[in-house]
């Protein structure tokens, strides 16, 4: 049955105390170590820390963070994936990843020696833990941080299920793999790690990231083909071999791949699926899509609607459903999913685009060029773009969004309020939330205040003084691109000085002095007397 309504997911959320949206998880967030003093040997060390304390952990039953999540903790910050990070900077790195510790330490080498330190910090308070040491040969790093990870998990046993570690050349081989600047020198080191062990998985998947990364699907699809089914990463390697199929536009082989990792009662079912089933569910539907299945068969929507129904809170997938009912030309339930994909991201400037289209086809004309010069000021790319002009009705061909891997919501991603009715009470209850989340703000306590400004915006999207409060605590977290997003929202939604003086102070942060002078400019003619604008315009002299 097709569906456009709104999902039966309670408002709890929305309804629970301000603590709630600011509880911590018990994840802990491994970060690279730091080499002694003049100590210049076995770099690759740094990285190969926190791969195997993380292991080891996970291994104890302790979940820690992976590096994929860490990397991009860093990229959201701006931050080198190489660097030294002060206490600072790194509770904020576990604070958006959702850690509730973090792990750092240092390493040294005496003669053939390893020895390693590691300390935690608690993000609630930003205390330091105690110290704990090992030392060992290098040639058993892995036993050494295996004592220091069982340390670190206060003695809880490693399971027994866990594979044993591979040898000490390869894994080397594959650290530096994932270090190297150049993709040349990534697949060099990598191909060395698989070629000295061919059953080194995980050497595999992250060659297959780096063939993936160079649209050269045959390889990339070569790299993962090997894994054998009793691998801890089978279905990891499944999953993106039927990727690197449907890139290849081999359909059928893709399609077939995706629906093997599915349990078959699944697809005669009507419940909801659970939520790690919802990349597989995903990218079928962009199977279907692409190779224009019709409904009958088992069409996109058929698969897309079901894996919203899995994981409800993903932006991707909400986004992916109201692309395919865009393309079918079914504009009213495009309208639904696409507001609910910026609902959900509200700086997405494709879904603002597509909702352009939807609205216009629908005869909201007014509303769909406010929606189109949204898109425009949040990418270039819809800068003056006409959606009368080329096929598919003006739909951008290649907008849908795969997943490469299995795992759930990130914990980097924000966490959207899902909710039964958006008409009922929902302004009062976004005027509630503003006034928390502005308190908040004001006794910077940022990351309690952002879960508030959260509730605002997914309730009330284009709601200005909440996107001004983002944007703000964006800015102070040393996030300037995010804060520019967010503001941008606000000076669209509604025009003031305040907010073209605070998105002039996040240009100023990426040093787009250009950009800065015509927001203040812009901010003393809707108020000549801003002595903050008049401030900033004075230093930019």
């Amino acid at each position: 049955m097709m569906r456009f309504c709104l999902p039966l997911v309670v408002l709890v959320a929305v309804l629970l105390p301000a603590t709630a949206g600011a509880q911590t998880s018990t994840r802990i967030l491994v970060l690279p170590f730091e080499a002694a003093p003049r100590e210049s040997r076995a770099v690759w060390l740094r990285e190969a820390a926190a791969i195997l304390v993380g292991d080891e952990l996970n291994a104890r039953g302790v979940p820690a963070i992976g590096r994929v999540e860490r990397v991009r903790a860093y990229d959201q910050l701006n931050l080198p994936v190489s660097a030294s990070l002060s206490r600072a900077t790194v509770i904020k790195v576990g604070q958006i990843l959702g850690a509730s510790e973090v792990i750092g330490g240092s390493y040294r080498l005496e003669d053939d020696d390893l020895i390693v330190e590691a300390h935690r910090i608690r993000i609630d308070t930003g205390r330091l833990q105690p110290h704990v040491a090992e030392r060992g040969p290098l040639k058993e790093m892995f036993a050494v941080f295996d004592r220091l990870a069982g340390r670190l998990a206060s003695g809880a046993p490693r399971r027994p299920e866990v594979p044993a570690p591979p040898p000490l050349g390869p894994f080397e081989n594959y650290v530096k793999g994932l270090l190297a600047e150049s993709v040349a020198a990534q697949a060099t080191f990598l191909e060395t790690a698989i070629r000295d062990h061919p059953g080194f998985d995980r050497a595999r998947l992250a060659l297959w990231e780096v063939r993936h990364e160079q649209a050269d699907h045959a390889a990339a699809l070569a790299a993962v083909a090997p894994v054998k089914g009793e691998s801890a990463g089978a279905r990891r390697a499944r999953l993106r071999a039927g990727v690197s199929m449907l890139e290849a536009k081999e359909y059928a082989g893709a399609a077939a791949t995706f629906t093997a990792l599915l349990d078959p009662a699944l697809l005669q079912t009507t419940k909801p699926a659970l939520p790690e089933v919802a990349p597989i569910l995903n990218n079928l539907g962009i199977v279907q899509l692409r190779r224009g299945a019709a409904a009958d068969e088992g069409g996109a929507t058929y698969y897309l609607t079901r894996a919203t129904d899995a994981d409800p809170a993903d932006a991707d997938y909400a986004f992916n459903l109201g692309y395919a009912y865009l393309l079918e030309r079914n504009f009213k339930a495009a309208l639904y999913w696409l507001r609910e994909a910026v609902r959900r991201d509200v700086a997405d400037a494709d879904a603002h685009y597509l909702l352009a289209i939807a609205l216009q086809a629908t005869g909201n004309g007014i509303e769909a060029g406010r929606e189109r010069e949204l898109a425009g000021q949040l990418s270039s790319r819809y800068e003056g773009a006409d959606p009368a002009a080329g096929g598919r009705g003006g739909v951008p061909a290649g907008l849908e969004r795969l997943r490469l891997d299995l795992d759930g919501p990130s914990a980097a991603r924000p966490d959207p309020i899902m909710g039964i009715s958006v008409q009922r009470e929902q302004r009062d209850l976004a005027s509630f939330h503003l006034e928390r989340g502005r308190a908040l703000f004001e006794r910077e306590q940022d990351r309690e205040a952002m879960a508030e400004l959260r509730r605002v915006v997914y309730l009330s999207p284009y709601e200005a003084s909440a996107h001004v409060l983002i944007g703000t605590i964006h800015l102070r977290a040393g996030r300037p691109a995010d804060a520019i997003d967010a503001l941008k929202i606000a000076v669209w939604s509604e025009e003031t000085a305040g907010g073209r003086v605070a998105l002039a102070s996040a240009h100023l942060s990426m040093k787009n002095l250009k950009a800065a002078r015509e927001e203040l400019e812009r901010a003393l003619e809707l108020d000549p007397a801003s002595d903050e604008a008049k401030r900033l315009l004075e230093t930019l002299k």
